[in-house]
């Protein structure tokens, strides 16, 4: 099977005909009074993920660390292009990781239009589209003095899944299954980045880990944070025994959570609470923005100091 055949069999579907797949480049239309928001992220074998896990779990994250990029904008999600080096044209990896790739589109309503496939180690790299009304993006550079910071979902468990992996820690055979499925099938928020459009005054997704990932929007708006470890949602540990300095590794630092953490005037919690309520996802107060520049986190009165805030990528 060659590049062209491959493409044509796993890559092109009906639906995409009149969006260029098969020509030079993909021809689009934003909508009147939108602008396109656009982002590439990149996946690297034994570097992003394992090069042995199932190809439909690497197919589907792939896709989904960019969705999440759109949810953190409050973009509508709508295209992607995707870009993949094989070491081999494997028609049984590919079907699978097509697979995974196309779940993952079709679940937040995204369609494929082109791309591009080469030999050489196992690399893939995503670009995603969406729109949003012109004016709108949820950006980092907004939050403000007094603003709460809010977060969705839970954190940690991806990270727990990976020391398990690592062998820093032991978990027990339904940990580890339950702690899999957040590393290789996160949810991106989308539904929950479009809500946020006229409630948040800024937001991003956590990949990196919380304290890494809330420092960078910290700097560019200019202000501070204060959190609270408490309040912060923890994996459900079932029956394992984590210490506390490992939790707090995976919850402050761990990355690969895919939630999103917003700020909001504190005049918007009855409305994220309903909110809340109409997604079926747990939105929680965790801390609050502050003129102070910083990021500080306690546990009741004792501060929690954590040296490595999250993923370095050229550490």
């Amino acid at each position: 099977m060659q590049e062209f055949e491959a493409i044509q069999q796993f890559f092109k579907r009906p639906t995409t005909a009149d969006l260029g797949i098969g020509d030079d480049a993909a021809l689009v239309q934003v909508s009147a009074g939108h602008q396109l928001a656009i982002s590439t992220d990149m996946s690297v074998a034994d570097t992003h993920f394992f090069a042995e896990l199932d190809a439909q779990d690497i197919g589907w994250k792939a896709m989904a660390v960019n969705v999440s990029d759109m949810a953190a904008m409050g973009a509508l999600p709508k295209w992607a292009t995707l870009a993949i080096a094989m070491p081999q044209l494997d028609p049984n990896w590919v079907q699978r990781f097509a697979d995974g790739v196309f779940a993952c589109a079709a679940q937040a309503g995204v369609q494929l239009i082109g791309g591009d496939t080469t030999r050489g180690p196992l690399n893939i790299a995503v670009t995603i589209m969406g729109e949003l009304p012109i004016g709108q993006a949820l950006r980092r550079d907004g939050a403000k003095v007094g603003d709460d910071i809010w977060l969705s979902g839970r954190l940690g468990q991806a990270a727990l899944w990976l020391m398990d992996r690592q062998g820093v820690i032991a978990l027990d055979a339904q940990a580890r299954t339950y702690y899999a499925r957040a590393m290789h099938r996160p949810q991106a928020r989308w539904q929950l980045g479009l809500a946020l459009r006229q409630i948040a005054n800024s937001a991003l997704d956590i990949s990196d880990g919380l304290l890494a990932d809330l420092t960078h929007l910290l700097e560019a708006s200019n202000v501070g944070a204060v959190l609270d470890w408490r309040a912060i949602p923890k994996p459900n540990l079932h029956k394992n025994e984590i210490a506390e300095d490992t939790l707090q590794q995976a919850v402050l630092s761990g990355g690969d959570d895919y939630e999103l953490c917003f700020t909001a005037p504190a005049t918007q919690r009855a409305r994220l609470s309903v909110l809340a309520a109409q997604l079926a996802l747990p939105l929680t107060r965790i801390g609050q923005i502050t003129a102070e520049m910083g990021l500080l986190v306690y546990d009741g009165n004792t501060r929690i100091h954590r040296p490595q805030k999250g993923y370095v990528h050229f550490a």
